[in-house]
């Protein structure tokens, strides 16, 4: 799966989304992939994950585990370890880092592939990287269905995209005048209070 074929799953859904959004990050940015949009729709999400999990077998070989962060990368990862047929687990926030709860646990030296959604500047994959090598597993890789950083993110291990993209992002301070223009919508959840 191409570039284009992950971004027309996303259009297929009305998920890729034109104005202006304030990120998870805190960036500013004139695209946004509402996801779960995508992931609402099992054939898509099928088609997506299955890409991914070849992808991984092909160049890491199988992993013992799969390890998603909460919330937003647990469908995802849930199909792509379906895929892989190996088990699925996630690390969910806890005094504000990531790590395993609910009775999950990695082996010592389990071979560990963290996966992710929509990646912009990979904060979020790097705390679960180092969630699970906290908890003794190996990472072999990150693994996400779209790199917004053009392949510049930073996530502590080797990272493959099934799409790599470069939209770009800007600290509110330093917006462009047709951006500033639009009125900002903070579509994602990251920074809702419960």
């Amino acid at each position: 799966m191409n570039t284009e074929q992950v971004l027309e799953e996303f259009r297929g859904a009305g998920a890729l989304r034109e104005g202006h959004f304030i990120l998870a990050s805190g960036l500013h940015s004139p695209m946004f992939l509402q996801k779960n949009l995508v992931f609402q729709y099992p054939d898509r999400t099928e088609r997506l994950c299955k890409a991914l999990a070849q992808m991984i077998q092909e160049r890491f070989g199988k992993p013992d585990v799969i390890v998603s962060p909460a919330v937003g990368a647990i469908i995802p990862g849930y199909e792509t370890a379906r895929h892989l047929g190996v088990p699925a687990i996630y690390v969910e926030r806890e005094d504000g880092a990531f790590r395993l709860r609910r009775a999950f646990r990695i082996e010592p030296g389990a071979k560990v592939a963290v996966i992710e959604d929509v990646i912009s500047t990979g904060g979020s994959f790097r705390e679960a990287v180092e969630a699970v090598k906290a908890a003794g597993g190996n990472v072999l890789c990150g693994a996400c269905i779209v790199d917004r950083s053009g392949g510049k993110a930073e996530i502590g291990a080797p990272l493959i995209a099934l799409a790599t993209i470069e939209v770009p992002t800007y600290p509110a301070d330093a917006l462009p005048p047709e951006l500033a223009a639009l009125p900002a919508e903070e579509p994602g959840s990251k920074r809702l209070k419960a």
